[in-house]
Order: C-alpha cells, then structure tokens, then sequence
C-alpha cells in the first residue's frame, strides 16, 4: 500500500460540501446548505457561480455544450443553467422516482443520475439509475440501488461505476451505445466502508469518500485498497484535477446524521493531497 499523503486545507468555513468537479482551472463543488454552487481555485479563491432554489441533495456536472445541469433532487428535476444565468427545467424525472442524488454526463451528452423512492436520511428503499439522453428523451437503466451516491465513467466510456453506500460497494454496468447498462457486478467490495462521492484515475483505480471512518480511499478492481487519507472529520466526495490531474481535491465536515444538520456550523472544508495517477473518465 502507497504511504499516505499528507492532506492540506485549501478552504474552510464551508456547510458540507459535495459534487466536485474539475472545470477551467478550478475545482467547482455544491455547498450542501447553502444553495450555492461555487467554484475555487488552486490558491483558495472562491466564488459563488450558481443559486439554486432547493435543498438537498443537489449535484452538478456539464453538458458537451458547456452549459451546467444540476440535479434539483427533492423536487425530482434536472435543471438546466442558460448562458443568462437562468436555470430551466432539464427534465422531470418525478415518474421514475421520488427524490435523486447524484449525475454524471458521459462523453457523448448522457446524463446519469441516481435516485429512489427512498427515505433520504436512512437510506431505506430501493434505488435507481435514470438516463436522460442528449434528445431528452429519459428513461430507467437499473434497479435495486441500494443507496446511490458518487457515479464515474471510465475514459473510453464502456463502463459505469456507482457507489452503492448501504451495500458497502462499488457496481459496474456496462454501457451500451444507446446509453443503456447491462452486465451488473460487484467491481469492488468494500468491507466496513459506505462510499460516497467517487472518481476515477487513469491507472483505473478508483478513489472513494468514507463519511463515518473519516478517509478517502484508493482501491482497485476487486477490492485492492492502494491508499487511503484519513481525516478528523467525514469525507463526502473527491475528485481529480488540478494543472497535470494529479490533485485529490477532499470535501469533508463534521457529520452526526441528517436529523442534526446545521448548516451554520460551517465545520466543512476543501482539502488538497498528492496523487499518484492523473484524472480519467467522467466527471
């Protein structure tokens, strides 16, 4: 196993952050809490890009055309951010379940995003994974989630990669050419770790976030773990970026369950490590 890398604090004073993405020199993240969508640079100068009118959970990505699509997830939408800063409903998502989580946009303008008819804060019910095509034409790809969280694209598009937190693992699909999964498989058992939001390297390894045992973690297929950052607070999400691919950007809080979110504590925090193999894939 690689010695762990030592992380630093690029910004603090956070709600708890999720989502990040790497886009035009900055990391971009959803401020879980707060409504906004903000974007960081590399010296810790952040700026707030986007209000979004819902709760939690919201997650972002991009469109091949550039513009943002937010996951609106209480309300079941996929909004759409307009070169005039309005945002517009992307697509309904309401008939195939109740509440969504998380998106990932493939090469080719698929977007994924995971959801269910589930109890948010416990995670009870049964999951699902909607696409919503570049036509906008929309329909379920998979089934019996158990809990969705962070999702990947591998760099040549073949393969999908979600977290399924309560089942402690991270599931492979297939994707065929119209966008469809197939093949389901257990890509890497996880033993005592929930993961979260999740990205992919180019040495095919995945990194995943450990919200109760406090770490970011290096696995590859089949379980390996090659590294893991431990921290004083929960790991929400990672991701890698930065001028060469080699940052892990960290978004981590304090974290006693849903029941005691308190979005003014500000515990959350974007920090920074070392990795050993550039970005791939999407996001």
């Amino acid at each position: 196993m690689r010695k762990n890398a030592e992380p630093r604090v690029l910004l603090t004073g956070l709600a708890v952050g999720e989502s990040p993405r790497w886009r035009e020199g900055r990391l971009w993240f959803c401020n879980w809490g707060t409504q906004e969508v903000v974007a960081v640079d590399l010296e810790g100068h952040s700026e707030v890009m986007a209000s979004v009118p819902t709760t939690l959970p919201f997650s972002i990505d991009w469109l091949p055309d550039g513009r943002m699509i937010v996951v609106s997830g209480p309300e079941a939408r996929l909004l759409r951010l307009e070169p005039d800063g309005t945002l517009v409903t992307h697509a309904n998502l309401g008939g195939l379940a109740g509440v969504f989580n998380e998106v990932v946009v493939d090469h080719v303008g698929n977007a994924y995003v995971n959801g269910g008819n589930f109890d948010f804060a416990t995670g009870a019910g049964a999951g699902v994974v909607a696409l919503v095509r570049p036509d906008g034409s929309m329909q379920q790809v998979a089934d019996d989630i158990a809990f969705g969280n962070g999702m990947a694209v591998t760099e040549d598009g073949s393969t999908l990669i979600i977290a399924e937190s309560w089942a402690r693992r991270l599931s492979a699909f297939d994707v065929a050419a119209d966008g469809g999964l197939s093949n389901r498989r257990v890509w890497a058992d996880l033993g005592d770790s929930p993961p979260d939001g999740i990205c992919v390297d180019a040495e095919g390894s995945v990194w995943f976030a450990d919200v109760p045992n406090k770490r970011c973690v290096r696995v590859r297929e089949g379980g390996e773990v090659l590294q893991t950052i431990e921290l004083d607070r929960g790991a929400f999400a990672c991701m890698l970026g930065g001028e060469d691919g080699r940052t892990l950007f960290v978004l981590a809080a304090e974290w006693s369950g849903f029941e005691n979110m308190d979005p003014s504590a500000r515990t959350g925090q974007l920090l920074v490590a070392e990795a050993p193999a550039p970005h791939a894939g999407r996001p």
